[in-house]
């Protein structure tokens, strides 16, 4: 293992930290709500950690680097986010009012793993809610989300020309890029060009939602965090707080069609640019990303405006916008769904782990997976009765060997044990404080999927505050394990496979 060059690009990535934290603090320097002052010293105070323990780190990194090796750009990724984690969660802690470490840290993961799980929430502990805490603190929960959902990697590669062929071990790491037209393009190229139309996506978001009558700062802030389909709002009442206003409709409707964009694989609107028109016929995946979304949607409609009394028009604002939210795992809320009929409860549970679509700052298992799963199990059924016969598989147009099926096969498998894993050791973890199976499941889909609500008392009207710190930070590293698609976490504890490379 060359330590030389973790250090050089995990410093580079908390320098690049620290300054989107010092701008966060700027703007609490510069806002005139009260109380920002706070958020403002906190602000300044974690940058200047990060960037000094950046700093410290680029000088052990001193030296020039041709290439990142494969294995060192794996493990990049993994203590790239752990370390982002870790560093993020200093404003937490070092502001009034303050954070316990485990409660500080699990906000900041959530935060960079767009998952949207909370303690700080109505946090009945802490005698606390969401609005009480300063804006600058809460403008740097969104950053962290909205840097989250294109990667930190991906701009890392992006604005640093001299990772040169090492940028492609970082970016095809980074869990949302691994699709075809990533490795055939100059990756430096693509990442940039990926996060210019991450930026223009956010712009108009954010006119749309002042024309709707937000604040620059509420704008921004939904903004940030619906792009990069994180979920955290800086309301009590997370998107249901405009839903009594006499365009609330609207709000929605704008949010979920946003949801849905960005549920979808970026590099769409990269080969789109390069005026590859094809590309959208072959697009199987963000199709049937759509028709589950109005299926589950018309479905629901009809149970929630049964159960709750409701005109059918009302159920469906209600059920479109909760299903797209979940299944696009942005975890905004204008309904507690835990009030809807038990198959409706089922239903959101398979769009929770399914997610959306590959290459999007969705979280999730991802639909192509689900397409390629499906597409295996009719081959090895056919196969069974017709050995002969030579099949061939494509996916969004592209072609897919036994190597790429395998390995789908192997990830579904390995995703459905860790799931089985965690839930039994969140139970047991909280087996003292009486935490009931629902709850327990409900912490795993929310944390491992990076949705953000879950079941039971931490459903979308509960949080995570109750929890243990020792459960926080396992369900933490379940986020990161989530949002790196498992094999980048897993790797750091396997330092045999290191030593076989």
């Amino acid at each position: 293992m060359n330590f030389r060059i973790l250090a050089k690009f995990l410093g580079a990535l908390l320098l690049l930290e620290s300054i989107a934290m010092a701008a966060c603090g700027v703007f609490a320097w510069m806002d005139s709500v009260p109380g920002d002052l706070r958020a403002m010293s906190s602000l300044f105070l974690s940058a200047g950690i990060g960037a000094l323990a950046g700093s410290l780190l680029m000088v052990c990194g001193i030296g020039k680097i041709d290439r990142v090796p494969r294995r060192e750009g794996i493990v990049v990724v993994g203590l790239g986010w752990v370390l982002c984690g870790i560093v993020g969660s200093l404003p937490y802690m070092l502001g009034e009012p303050r954070l316990e470490m485990s409660d500080a840290l699990f906000e900041s993961v959530s935060g960079f793993t767009t998952t949207g799980s909370t303690i700080m929430q109505t946090n009945p502990l802490a005698g606390l809610d969401i609005e009480s805490w300063p804006r600058g603190i809460l403008l740097w929960r969104s950053v962290t989300q909205w840097l989250g959902g294109m990667g930190i990697l991906v701009l890392f590669v992006a604005i640093l020309s001299y990772l040169g062929m090492g940028s492609k071990s970082l970016f095809r790491n980074e869990s949302s890029f691994q699709t075809g037209e990533a490795t055939t393009a100059r990756i430096r190229d693509t990442a940039m060009t990926l996060w210019k139309v991450y930026v223009v996506i956010t712009l108009v978001c954010v006119i749309g939602l002042k024309a709707m009558g937000l604040s620059t700062y509420n704008a921004i802030s939904h903004a940030f965090t619906v792009v990069s389909t994180g979920g955290f709002s800086p309301h009590n009442e997370s998107i249901g707080h405009y839903s009594g206003w006499g365009n609330g409709w609207l709000v929605e409707l704008w949010l979920s069609l946003f949801m849905v964009i960005c549920s979808m694989n970026f590099l769409i609107w990269v080969v789109l640019l390069r005026k590859r028109w094809k590309r959208l016929q072959d697009e199987e995946e963000g199709r049937l990303f759509i028709v589950f979304c109005l299926a589950a949607s018309v479905v629901l409609s009809f149970g929630v405006a049964s159960s709750q009394n409701m005109d059918f028009s009302t159920a469906l604002r209600q059920s479109w916008f909760t299903v797209v939210s979940i299944a696009s795992t942005t975890g905004f809320g204008t309904v507690d769904y835990l009030q809807w009929p038990s198959y409706g409860l089922i239903l959101l549970a398979g769009m929770m782990f399914l997610g959306g679509c590959s290459g999007s700052t969705a979280g999730g298992m991802k639909v192509s997976r689900l397409i390629v799963f499906l597409k295996t199990a009719r081959f090895e059924i056919v196969k069974a009765f017709r050995p002969n016969q030579v099949f061939r598989m494509h996916v969004n147009g592209n072609a897919l060997g036994g190597g790429e099926r395998a390995q789908t096969v192997v990830f579904v498998a390995l995703y459905a044990f860790i799931v089985m894993l965690s839930w039994f050791v969140v139970a047991l973890l909280e087996a003292g404080n009486g935490m009931d199976m629902l709850t327990a499941f409900g912490c795993v889909a929310a944390t491992l999927a990076n949705i953000g609500p879950g079941f039971g008392d931490v459903g979308p009207s509960g949080n995570f505050a109750h929890l243990l710190p020792v459960t926080k930070v396992f369900l933490s590293l379940l986020m990161i394990l989530g949002r790196l698609e498992l094999y980048a976490i897993l790797v750091l504890f396997m330092p045999s496979i290191w030593r076989k490379y």
